[in-house]
């Protein structure tokens, strides 16, 4: 009897970890499904900043915060100060002092300059072009360039959403789900758990 009472309460408590997990990683994807196959995730962005006419052709997904973005003749060009990503579902850093350098995404497609203010997070994912070197303060700065094919934006209250959640399992019985986190100096978690 006390056997077929504990199992039925794990049962429970698993249901209600998985359709927590199902609540809490729902919400749109950041790179579209379409894209997912034809990124190259072993290119790095110091890689990429060192050489990118290597890596010319490649899909890379790079994470930032724009700095500046201006309409040109033939679209629009977005200043980014490339923050790193862990994955391309998760949001870039907070601390612009994890930053790595800055590049430079290219829309062909009529992104509206307006859309991006600077201090306004992205997921790039993009097609790696080369390279532009540019006046930047008092020398010139060598931008790695991509041809945008999606850009992700992190609305204040996503940005601080996207957290990782992750089961427990207690040395003593019981199962947890947690949930919380502290980017951008906000901090706070839902739990549930159980305990026999």
């Amino acid at each position: 009897m006390e056997q077929r009472r504990c199992d039925s309460f794990l049962n429970l408590n698993l249901s209600l970890f998985l359709l927590l997990s199902a609540a809490c990683s729902s919400g749109p994807a950041v790179i579209p499904p379409e894209l997912e196959s034809q990124i190259d995730s072993s290119v790095s962005f110091p890689q990429l900043l060192a050489s990118p006419a290597s890596y010319n052709g490649k899909t890379v997904v790079l994470g930032g915060e724009v700095l500046s973005a201006k309409r040109l003749q033939d679209g629009t060009q977005l200043e980014i100060l490339q923050l790193p990503v862990q994955d391309g579902d998760d949001p870039p850093a907070w601390r612009r002092s994890e930053s790595q350098g800055r590049f430079l995404a290219f829309d062909r497609g009529g992104l509206d300059p307006a859309s991006y203010p600077p201090g306004t997070r992205v997921t790039v994912v993009g097609e790696v072009t080369g390279e532009r070197v540019q006046p930047l303060d008092d020398s010139d700065y060598r931008y790695p360039t991509v041809a945008v094919k999606h850009v992700h934006v992190w609305d204040a209250s996503e940005y601080h959403r996207r957290r990782r959640a992750s089961p427990v399992v207690g040395l003593f019985g019981g199962l947890g789900f947690g949930f919380g986190g502290g980017r951008g100096g906000s901090f706070g978690g839902v739990g549930i758990g159980t305990g026999f």
